[in-house]
């Protein structure tokens, strides 16, 4: 096992183990020339001196090497180094289409098709190279964190020639072939079989065929009509289940000729999924007698299916997904329109008596087979003294389905048929822990802990370890990772989010947002543009950086000092600026008509479409003119308080009056004063000036302050004072 920091060819330096399988180990690792990441899969030392590996492993290499397209995964170096032998690969960072249908259980029409159109066009560029993959499969596609997705694994992919047809099948039982379950000719059409089963699985999240063992399945695929995905899921467009069950044929004469056309097919679906276009091959009566399988096909199905263990399923990759993060993909959303569909009903049982029979003895004759193969396969186990299975991988580097478990060697510990070395699962994400364990014939028993240094959903610890010898169908008990507690961020989707909705999401966590704004030029306005930290603990404040738009154009204000009001407008004007308030003001030094002042100054950087208001001269202020009035008189205040009110006191004042246009207006000329009944009040004023100038008359009153009444009035005429 090579270690973090070691380099080869003084070029890849290893970062971690990523993965393992039955056949290699994957790594994180640095291209320091390209500098890159890369993935590095390397084949198992104990596996190194065994040419039939080493073969086996260089053919992925030769079979991806030669292909270059988006949905496939690239193939940079394959490198012999001594014992050391090892394939550069593209990075993909993301899950498997396994792994993505196990968590959202089945996926919609739409998105099965946009998946399955990429998967399509991967396998088509491969076909055009005269390359049959052989083993497709959900685990052997990867979806990229940007929602792409590549084909990988072409570690048992042949050139399409007369070797490709053999007496082994080879391929992952679950979606293999009719034809290669027999061991007969592969070709496209093989593929296409295939892309039907994983089309079938993504629509219904089931496999169409189950059985107890392998052999069980692959004569499934050869013998049974498969159920119709719509009695699953009724709501599938039947565009699409025709694109299925023409896909997934017993026949190969009967699929689709080419990828190509498959592809031409689904993207109808999106266009027209309630019409029914796909032509298919004339029905099957399989309401006919029961063919039993010759002894020479039983004798190729159980010799290529020997390696399978009951209730065996096919692996997850040994290249690791991020479990807890998947970006959102731009895959065709779900609609509602999938019309009602009447298909034909399904056949009863036959009732005649004499083909039951045949078909009970046909499965006592299939049964009698097994067991007498499987017989076979232990003796020769027992003298070999080692049990291997080939392992076809890819990106995902998964052992396939149809290897077998390496055994102990001669030189380890013997162990009994019912025995197995326990795995190492420590530091593996859970579901390649499990896959892992089933994989040697056992199952887990789940605690979870909390941990500071080992990743949520990581394996911490192992009972029993790795060597130790446990019986096969034993449970391992694993602990689990819950992380420390911290909320990732990442799994909410903020991003591209509706502030308020954003905010929401956050308080439904136990967390508190903060609203940051800034301009964007391509996210909607209060959308959230970004977000920090990306992991939080609950009850702490998270940053909501809200788009407040396109950042908006800046102007610089020109300078308006003396010049016309008009050529202030339009000064303005062309610098894309808008003139503001326009006030007027004396000035004895700027003309008349010209701007005195402007409220945002010159060479200033202001929005696009602000407004500026300025000022504009009225010229010098014109000379200052007075009018004045003046009055000597007195009141006799006995007037102002009548009989008996003699001795008593009275608060008066006196004002002037003066109307313009009906509007009278009034100005103090001596303030509310207290004054005796028996006495004179002088109303002498020398210089009274207008408050209304040109007025020419007013009125001097004598006001009762506390009633507000008028006790007397004099009339006073305005003179202009030179």
């Amino acid at each position: 096992m090579l270690r973090a920091g070691q380099f080869l060819q003084n070029r890849y330096e290893i970062l971690e183990l990523i993965g393992s399988g039955g056949m290699s180990d994957v790594y994180k690792a640095r291209c320091h020339k390209l500098d890159r990441l890369v993935a590095i899969k390397v084949l198992k030392e104990e596996l190194s001196s065994d040419g039939t590996f080493v073969n086996k492993f260089k053919m992925e290499a030769q079979a991806a090497a030669g292909l270059s397209h988006p949905n496939i995964v690239s193939v940079y170096d394959v490198v012999d180094e001594g014992q050391l032998h090892y394939i550069v690969m593209e990075l993909i960072e993301g899950i498997t289409l396994k792994t993505y249908i196990a968590r959202k259980g089945k996926l919609d029409a739409k998105e099965t098709v946009g998946i399955a159109i990429q998967v399509a066009q991967g396998i088509a560029a491969a076909h055009e190279q005269n390359i049959i993959h052989r083993d497709i499969k959900p685990q052997n596609m990867i979806i990229s964190r940007d929602g792409k997705v590549k084909v990988a694994d072409f570690g048992i992919a042949r050139m399409v020639t007369s070797q490709t047809q053999g007496p082994v099948a080879i391929g992952s039982v679950h979606y293999i072939s009719p034809e290669q379950a027999r061991g007969g000719y592969s070709d496209a059409r093989s593929d296409i079989y295939s892309l039907g089963i994983t089309m079938y699985e993504m629509v219904t999240g089931r496999l169409p065929f189950e059985g107890d063992n392998t052999v069980a399945v692959a004569i499934a695929h050869v013998e049974e009509p498969i159920t119709r995905p719509s009695i699953y899921e009724p709501d599938i467009p039947v565009s699409l289940e025709n694109i299925i069950l023409k896909c997934t044929e017993k026949k190969p004469e009967r699929r689709y000729a080419t990828v190509t056309e498959v592809i031409a097919d689904l993207r109808r679906v999106l266009l027209h999924p309630d019409e029914n276009f796909v032509t298919m091959a004339p029905e099957i009566d399989y309401s006919a007698d029961t063919r039993q399988i010759s002894e020479d096909e039983l004798k190729v199905i159980n010799m290529a299916h020997q390696s399978y263990r009951p209730m065996q399923q096919d692996l997850e990759p040994d290249y690791p997904p991020e479990p807890d993060y998947l970006p959102e993909r731009n895959y065709p959303s779900e609609r509602d329109y999938l019309p009602e569909r009447n298909y034909p009903q399904e056949r009863g049982r036959r009732s005649d008596v004499s083909s039951g029979i045949e078909r009970i003895l046909t499965g006592v004759g299939v049964l009698v087979a097994v067991v007498i193969v499987a017989v076979l396969i232990l003796l020769f186990s027992r003298i070999g003294g080692l049990f291997r299975g080939s392992s076809g991988l890819g990106l995902g580097g998964n052992q396939s389905s149809f290897e077998a478990e390496t055994l102990p060697s001669e030189t380890g510990p013997q162990l009994a048929d019912t025995e197995v070395l326990a795995p190492d699962v420590t530091n593996l994400p859970l579901d390649m822990a499990e896959a892992k364990l089933k994989e040697y014939t056992l199952f887990s028993e789940l605690k979870y802990e909390e941990s500071d240094t080992v990743e949520k959903d990581y394996v911490i610890s192992q009972d029993p370890v790795e060597g130790s010898v446990v019986s096969r169908y034993s449970a391992v008990k694993i602990v689990v990772s819950t992380g420390n507690g911290m909320i990732d961020l990442r799994t909410l989707a903020l991003t591209g989010m509706d502030k308020a909705a954003a905010s929401a999401i956050l308080t439904q966590n136990g967390l508190r947002a903060t609203l940051i704004e800034e301009y964007n030029d391509t996210a909607a306005v209060d959308s959230v543009v970004r977000y920090e930290p990306e992991q939080v603990r609950e009850g702490e404040t998270v940053s909501l950086y809200v788009s407040l738009g396109p950042a908006p154009v800046m102007r610089t204000v020109p300078d308006l000092f003396n010049i016309t009001e008009e050529e202030a407008r339009q000064r303005l004007s062309d610098a894309m600026l808008n003139p503001g308030e326009v006030t007027r003001s004396y000035d004895a030094v700027i003309p008349a008509g010209y701007v005195i002042s402007q409220a945002v100054a010159a060479n200033e950087s202001i929005e696009e479409g602000s407004t500026v208001s300025f000022v504009v001269s009225d010229g010098p202020e014109p000379p200052l003119q007075r009018y004045l009035a003046s009055i000597s008189t007195s009141y006799n205040l006995q007037g102002a308080f009548g009989p008996g009110m003699e001795g008593t006191t009275l608060n008066l004042e006196i004002r002037l009056r003066q109307e313009s246009e009906g509007v009278p207006q009034y100005r103090t000329l001596m303030e509310a004063t207290q004054v005796t009944s028996n006495g004179i009040l002088p109303i002498e004023f020398s210089a009274i000036e207008a408050i209304i100038p040109g007025v020419e008359y007013g009125e001097v009153e004598v006001v009762n302050a506390e009633a507000g009444q008028v006790l007397a009035s004099y009339p006073v005429q305005f003179f202009l004072s030179e």
